[in-house]
């Protein structure tokens, strides 16, 4: 059960709430990543994907979306993989992470830092193909919410025409490859493809090519999105906004592919709510959390699906 050597301390606002926010990511003994919300007892909240309350607001959220929950977790999350720990408590005093810079570097270069001790992370095994599309996901949800959707679709000129697929590897490794299709220009069509065999040099070009990648999101949606409650903390620090034209950005990118890498870091994060390494091949086509959050809900539902191998 590797576990965070030290203490470690991130601060700062919650992109949909807007509200300040102070996060503790302490060692623990018990396996499992959980977050405890000070502001309301003393109750862990299971960072895991069967205890994801709702994916709806473009992030992942854990707990009782109606009572002790914690959103935005993905790129956190991701930053724990990627740093070999699966077991530790986080104190948080609100109900969503801090977006930092959009991305999960700061997360992840604080977290190694304080170093990791107790071994390495459990093996998740592919060993049957398990299939979600972005259908069978709207269809599975309530009417007014499909509604929301609809409108929220029609807005931005999104479809219901995205997959998410996990297959059995040859390689000991978590496999990804992600593409958008997106009407706006500067987006267009992007496809990235990333590995993780649990090797240094893997580490090294998340590090190098990935964790920088910032979320993104439309200029002409701010206001809509904060009247229902979203991206309310969004700024140029830490959000990249598409100018109402869709042929470019307010403010600079990374890599002009940036928007489908930071979609590699919330795959990342969504699969590790599986408590594990899960070792396969995903592919993502104009995926969501929600896609991400029913494929591991498929892999888990059939032992014959899947090996656990303990570290």
């Amino acid at each position: 059960m590797p576990t965070i050597k030290k203490s470690v301390e991130f601060s700062g606002v919650g992109i949909h709430s807007g509200l300040p926010v102070r996060m503790v990511v302490k060692p623990s003994k018990r396996h499992g990543i959980f977050f405890r919300r000070v502001d309301l007892g003393k109750n862990l909240i299971s960072a895991k994907f069967d205890n994801v309350g709702d994916t709806k607001m473009r992030n992942t959220t854990v707990g009782d979306i109606n009572a002790a929950h914690v959103k935005t977790i993905e790129h956190f999350m991701a930053a724990m993989f990627m740093a070999g720990i699966d077991s530790a408590i986080v104190e948080i005093d609100g109900p969503e992470t801090p977006i930092l810079d959009g991305s999960a570097i700061e997360f992840y270069k604080t977290i190694s830092g304080a170093g990791v001790t107790g071994g390495k992370m459990k093996r998740i095994v592919v060993r049957r193909p398990v299939y979600v599309s972005a259908r069978e996901v709207f269809q599975s949800l309530p009417f007014m919410l499909r509604a929301k959707i609809w409108f929220m679709n029609l807005l931005s000129g999104c479809t219901t025409d995205g997959f998410v697929k996990l297959t059995p590897s040859e390689k000991k490794s978590l496999n990804i490859s992600a593409t958008l299709v997106y009407r706006e220009k500067i987006i267009g069509y992007q496809n990235f493809s990333y590995s993780y065999d649990g090797t240094k040099k893997s580490v090294q070009d998340f590090v190098k090519n990935i964790a920088r990648a910032r979320t993104f999101g439309k200029y002409s949606e701010w206001e809509y999105l904060k009247k229902h409650g979203m991206a309310r903390g969004a700024n140029e620090n830490n959000v990249i906004a598409l100018n109402s034209n869709g042929d470019g950005t307010l403010n600079k990118t990374f890599w002009p592919d940036e928007f489908v890498r930071h979609k590699i870091i919330d795959a990342i994060g969504d699969m590790f709510t599986s408590s594990g390494f899960i070792i396969g091949n995903l592919e993502s086509y104009k995926g969501s959390h929600a896609m991400n959050n029913m494929v591991l809900k498929k892999l888990f539902s059939n032992p014959d699906n899947y090996d656990i191998i303990d570290a």
